[in-house]
Order: structure tokens, then C-alpha cells, then sequence
């Protein structure tokens, strides 16, 4: 049996910028590496709740969020539920996590809540996933002090590297300050265009400055992936052979094999 049983692999998928693909990157990524039978849990820490809503769980139906783990009012297993794809859980958000910062503010350990809340459950998982807010703020803190590593999804447009120094710079200053173990896990280029040389260029430019950290995979515009989260469902489901599914399904297992997962026989 492979050991890879024994501790989550904790993935924080950020950056600061809005519209690069993140969420959509969480619920297709989760739902890829949960198809080959991986206990994936996705941990919605976006006050807008889109992550949660794309896995079927709406507004309504959130009466425990990741806003109570945050809190401290509730446990991971009051808030963790199921979704309808085998293998795969949500802990859904609020928009109540939009003040999470104020109602934080004089707790000591505010920077570790997510960490405290989810190490209790953490060995029924072999990949948690955690979708931060488009922000570097304390959501985003707390999903790298929690996480093992950082995955980062970047937009093929011209000033993705821009953006991505200062997130780099972020994670070094969490890592000395905060989570010595946090590593970058890998950059995904997202939207790219094939018909479009901005965005070869831009792929060309990530490569040349990141080289290996950078995914082979790239997620394409498609217009499949944007209509499946109208359908509250992930792409994978709505169309499982459009470009972007069978885009996050290479993605998935380009994943394993960096984090040394095997699959089963």
C-alpha cells in the first residue's frame, strides 16, 4: 500500500488577481483527482462561494460554512459535506467570510484557524484542496499556514508575471514567518488561446523565468468550462470531453506524478 494514505497532500490555489481560473481550477482538479480515487476535499474559503456553488451546494443550502471553522463555531465534520461525485467534498463558504479580517483582528492565533480546524480530519483525505479569495489577505494567509503547498493558476494575458511576483513574494514572507514546509507546488497557465500569440508569448516568458515549476499542462478558453458552473456542476460532469475537462484531467495526472501519487491497478 502507498503511504500516500497517511497525511493530505494541503493545496492552497491563489492569486490575488480575480478572473484567472482559480475556482475553476479547485472544482476540475478536485473532481479529476477524485475520479481516479482520490478522497478529495475542496475547502471554499471565497466569500463569493462560487467553488461551492459549481459542486451543487447553493446559497441555501450553507447552514455551516468554512466563515464557522474560521470562527471557531463549528467543527470540520459539521461543516464537510458530500457532494453527488464519488470521492469528492466541499466545505462551502459564505459571504459572512467577507469579515472575517475585523472579527479577527485581536485573536493571537487568527493566522492559524483553518490549520487548527482541519488537522482533526485530515487523515480521511489524500488531497485537500483550498480555493482562497482573490486577495492577500487573512483568508489567504490562513489557507498557506494550513497548506503544504501553493498552487498557483495564472491567466495567459500581459501582465501575468507582474501579478505573480508580488504572490511569490507573499509566500517566501509566510514561509519564514509562518509555515517553513510551504513550497510552490506548481503554476497553471490558464485562458490560454492557441489563436491568440499573447498568450504564447506569455507561456514563453513563465517558462523562461519558472522553467520546471511550471505545469506542461495548459487549461484553454473554452467555452464549456465557463458554462458548466450556470449548470452547478463541474465542467467534467457538463462535458467530459470538451478541451478544458480533458485539459484538468491531464492536469490531474501530470499532479500525481510530480507529488509522487500512484495510481491504482
Amino acid at each position: 500500500m502507498s503511504d500516500d494514505n497517511a497525511a493530505p497532500r494541503v493545496i492552497a490555489l491563489a492569486n490575488q488577481k480575480g478572473g484567472v481560473g482559480k475556482t475553476t481550477t479547485a472544482i476540475n482538479l478536485g473532481t479529476a483527482l477524485a475520479a481516479v480515487g482520490k478522497r478529495t476535499l475542496v475547502v471554499d474559503l471565497d466569500p463569493q462561494g462560487n467553488a461551492s456553488t459549481g459542486l451543487g451546494v447553493g446559497p441555501r443550502s450553507r447552514e455551516r460554512s468554512t466563515y464557522d471553522l474560521i470562527t471557531g463555531s463549528a467543527s470540520a465534520s459539521d461543516v464537510i459535506r458530500a457532494t453527488e461525485i464519488p470521492n469528492l467534498w466541499i466545505a462551502p463558504a459564505s459571504p459572512d467570510l467577507s469579515g472575517a479580517d475585523i472579527d479577527l483582528i485581536d485573536a493571537r492565533d487568527r493566522n492559524l484557524r483553518l490549520r487548527a480546524a482541519i488537522d482533526p480530519v485530515g487523515s480521511e483525505f489524500e488531497f485537500i484542496l483550498i480555493d482562497c479569495p482573490p486577495a492577500l489577505n487573512l483568508l489567504t494567509v490562513n489557507a498557506m499556514v494550513a497548506a503544504g503547498s501553493v498552487l498557483v493558476p495564472l491567466q495567459c494575458e500581459f501582465f501575468a508575471l507582474e501579478g505573480l511576483s508580488q504572490l511569490l513574494r507573499t509566500i517566501e514572507m509566510i514561509k519564514k514567518s509562518l509555515n517553513q514546509k510551504l513550497t510552490i507546488q506548481g503554476i497553471v497557465l490558464t485562458m490560454y488561446d492557441k489563436r491568440n500569440n499573447l498568450s504564447a508569448q506569455v507561456a514563453e516568458d513563465v517558462r523562461g523565468t519558472l522553467g520546471d515549476l511550471v505545469y506542461q499542462t495548459v487549461i484553454p478558453r473554452n467555452v464549456r468550462l465557463s458554462e458548466a458552473p450556470s449548470h452547478a456542476v463541474p465542467a467534467l460532469v457538463y462535458d467530459q470531453n470538451c478541451a478544458g475537462s480533458q485539459a484538468y484531467i491531464r492536469l490531474a495526472g501530470e499532479m500525481l506524478r510530480r507529488e509522487g501519487v500512484a495510481l491504482a491497478a
